[in-house]
């Protein structure tokens, strides 16, 4: 009976089911509680339609998922999903989509921007932020002609929204591509996490161990490109993990994370191990402790640390592997190679790094991260001339205006292209971009290093130290940590606390002697600090390292990096000091 709304009842969740007719539903809407005036638009307008639209009115807690609405996602001919910032967040919105996905019946929108979980990367998203309910607007005409496409034959639609439609977070020749059976970046890594154990005799333990994996997973998906496999895939091995060959084989799943929570006094331990799907090898395990007086406030906090060392340990074991591949490389496997080459400043390893990231553009040009990689690289290797080659920083900047082009709301994409806009001094376009790159996932130790460089810039250097701490914190044994030791020595140095700046930038120093920033910093705090003979050996160093090279070539590399004005002038100052007071060597 089309047109009519009537209330049902399930437990603690107040259903509508809009003209429920034979009980198969037209479509089945979506979407984060925090957006339900937003929903009902799309409601109401499916309504007048003449679809028959299941959605869910009521507050999502944690309660068993009712079996009729189950039912009801599972029958639909089309899963309407509203991805907004709220929503990309829930576990029921997310698990709602990978079903839908699986049914082929997922027909997905963005109402705001955000960035979508990584496993509906490639999936072909219509951009109605702007619709407010106009039945005539053009991208909801578009929007709605696929619905009744999906609804009459239950296919999938390759491409969405026509040309002269807002642009979708990825490229078309992309998402077709993808529809073709094709993979125009390469595989990508997958990981299962695989249901938690409790191990301690608390009934209580065994929610907190259940929650771990979804909040893993749901952590994780926001990070480096990994594809997360759904939690309803691995919820069957809850009972039975014994063979993970099998269970790799049967998720098609690269890498499997598997852990435990335990009672161990006044603390809750949870372990958890990474594990090569194809041979059973552990890669990495790690014990995490939290006291049981403050595990609900701190259950987030865990969620993220876990989160982060995993994505750390997966990406190094991909840099690794793609390293040692001799040929027939893929465009992801060419960004994990350029991003191994980082590893070390030197002019020979960004050289490498930008190499690597020009041969992931020619194989995937619509690839936002290798535009991305490419423009970072190419703001290194212009910084590295003293910032005098202006040809490599404007083609930095068009890929990476590129990059953002196609994934705006990638927080990988947002770091990379934050790093090549302070090597332009376009701090601020910089900032917005990596504030919001931390928001989209506060695990990234990148994405707060990329802040803290922006607040840097700006004298903000108390909140630089906090993300650069959190950052440190999350992914203690990340490759990326030695570059906070950059970050925070001028934090500190901004600050005045001259004695701790020179510890760490003594520190980087021991760890990177080649860095040219460490080594020229190095020699401005022990003259700040009145260390006159010290700094002068300092300046000596700096003169080995680049012998071609005068004062000029040094004060405008200064000029040239993240530092404000203010710092600049202090810091040039102590700098060429310094080197007048150094005699130059026989020879030299």
């Amino acid at each position: 009976m089309r047109g009519k709304i009537r209330p049902f009842r399930a437990g603690h969740v107040t259903l509508r089911l809009i003209s429920a007719g034979s009980g198969v539903p037209d479509i089945f809407l979506s979407y984060s509680r925090e957006d339900q005036a937003r929903a009902k638009l799309f409601a109401e307008a499916f309504q007048t339609q003449g679809f028959d639209v299941w959605w869910d009115v009521g507050l999502r807690t944690g309660e068993a998922y009712d079996e009729v609405t189950e039912t009801a996602l599972r029958t639909a001919k089309a899963v309407v999903v509203l991805w907004s910032k709220k929503s990309v967040q829930s576990r029921w919105v997310r698990a709602e989509a990978t079903l839908a996905d699986r049914n082929k019946t997922l027909v997905p929108c963005m109402i705001e921007p955000c960035e979508r979980p990584i496993m509906f990367e490639l999936t072909q998203t219509a951009e109605l932020g702007h619709w407010q309910g106009d039945a005539g607007d053009s991208a909801w005409r578009s929007f709605l002609s696929d619905v009744y496409r999906f609804v009459a034959k239950g296919g999938p639609v390759v491409v969405l929204a026509p040309a002269s439609a807002a642009p979708a977070a990825v490229s078309a020749p992309v998402v077709q591509a993808a529809a073709q059976g094709g993979k125009p970046h390469g595989v990508r890594p997958s990981v299962a996490i695989l249901p938690f154990t409790n191990r301690s005799t608390e009934r209580a333990d065994e929610v907190f161990a259940g929650g771990m994996g979804e909040d893993i997973a749901s952590a994780l998906s926001l990070g480096r490109g990994l594809k997360v496999i759904s939690q309803g895939a691995t919820a069957a091995y809850r009972k039975n993990t014994s063979d993970l060959r099998t269970i790799g084989q049967e998720l098609g799943a690269k890498y499997m994370l598997e852990g435990n929570v335990r009672r161990v006094g006044a603390s809750l331990r949870v372990t958890a191990q990474l594990v090569e799907a194809d041979n059973g090898a552990i890669l990495w395990t790690q014990k995490f402790d939290r006291p049981l007086a403050e595990l609900a406030e701190l259950q987030e906090e865990l969620v993220s640390e876990v989160a982060a060392n995993l994505g750390v340990q997966i990406q190094k074991v991909e840099m690794e592997r793609a390293l040692r591949k001799p040929g027939d490389i893929t465009a992801w496997e060419a960004v994990m190679r350029s991003w191994a080459a980082y590893a070390r400043l030197t002019p020979e390893s960004v050289a490498v790094a930008v190499a690597e990231a020009r041969r992931a553009v020619s194989l995937a040009p619509d690839y936002a991260i290798a535009r991305a990689t490419l423009s970072m690289g190419l703001s290194i290797q212009h910084q590295q001339t003293g910032y005098r080659e202006k040809l490599l920083i404007d083609e930095a900047i068009q890929h990476a205006e590129a990059a953002l082009k196609l994934n705006p709301n990638h927080a990988t994409v947002l770091f990379l292209v934050v790093n090549a806009f302070g090597n332009a001094k376009r701090f601020a376009e910089a900032l917005p971009l990596a504030e919001r790159a931390v928001e989209l996932n506060p695990s990234l130790i990148d994405a707060r290093q990329a802040l803290a460089i922006c607040l840097n810039h700006f004298e903000r250097y108390e909140e630089a130290l906090v993300q650069l701490a959190e950052g440190d914190r999350l992914s203690p044994r990340a490759f990326q940590q030695v570059l906070s030791l950059g970050h925070r020595c001028w934090a500190l140095y901004g600050l005045g606390r001259l004695d701790e700046a020179l510890a760490v930038v003594t520190q980087y120093v021991r760890l990177d002697p080649s860095f040219r920033y460490a080594l020229m910093t190095h020699p401005v705090f022990l003259w700040a600090l009145g260390r006159m003979a010290e700094a002068q050996e300092a300046i000596r160093r700096v003169r080995t390292a680049e012998p071609r090279e005068g004062l000029d070539y040094w004060v405008g590399l200064a000029r040239g990096c993240y530092m404000s004005e203010t710092m600049f002038q202090s810091y040039s100052r102590h700098f060429i000091a310094a080197w007048n007071a150094t005699p130059l060597e026989a020879g030299a």
